[in-house]
């Protein structure tokens, strides 16, 4: 009797863990496409915010290299989404961390077009301390938009700072060490991307074929 009932019990047990398995496996596979549409459209939003759409007729998602630079920061490899216009080269989408925030890493984003110029700039994602660094977010303050149509080149890049350390870019009261980072980072993202435009265009496109 006692073997029947743990014979009748580990079919019960198995036929429950069969059960869950494929209502899991079920619910991932009616999701997933979905989720992978979510992302995608998340993925074109952000891009959009840091390279008018005027400025590409290529789909940004389907062609991106990477780089393990390190004036990308840690995390690598980055990823670096390219755009062109008419075949030509017109900007590069740069992903880029800066581990210097006041509460650690802050996961940035930068537009630099072929004539050396910034288009647009983004921290994607941060722990800031709220009220006082979280103002690199846009929807916080439109701080971020200072870098909009910038250019470093070797004379001018000193004024490529915050001006508590001599350059021309505000920092926040109360707040340096976050606009600080934020502002080096992209200063070395920038002309990294300057220095390397045709050979990130010329490496291998990983994105090709991306769903």
């Amino acid at each position: 009797m006692i073997a029947q009932s743990m014979y009748r019990n580990g079919a019960i047990l198995t036929a429950f863990a069969l059960a869950t398995t494929g209502s899991v496996a079920l619910v991932q596979s009616m999701t997933a496409e979905r989720i992978a549409l979510q992302e995608k459209q998340h993925l074109m939003q952000l891009l959009a915010q840091v390279l008018d759409t005027d400025e590409h007729d290529n789909l940004l998602y389907l062609d991106c290299t990477t780089s393990n630079a390190p004036e990308l920061g840690p995390g690598g490899p980055h990823l670096i989404y390219r755009a062109t216009k008419a075949g030509e080269p017109s900007a590069l989408l740069v992903r880029h961390i800066t581990p210097k925030g006041y509460s650690g890493n802050i996961d940035i984003l930068t537009a630099v077009k072929a004539d050396g110029s910034i288009a647009g700039v983004r921290v994607t994602r941060h722990e800031e301390t709220p009220g006082l660094g979280d103002k690199v977010e846009l929807a916080k303050s439109d701080w971020i938009t200072t870098f909009n149509g910038m250019t470093i080149s070797d004379s001018n890049a000193k004024q490529f700072a915050v001006k508590k350390d001599g350059g021309q870019i505000d920092q926040f009261t109360g707040a340096t060490i976050t606009p600080r980072a934020v502002v080096n980072s992209v200063k070395q993202a920038a002309m990294y991307t300057q220095q390397n435009f045709n050979t990130l265009f010329a490496g291998e496109n990983i994105c090709d074929g991306a769903s």
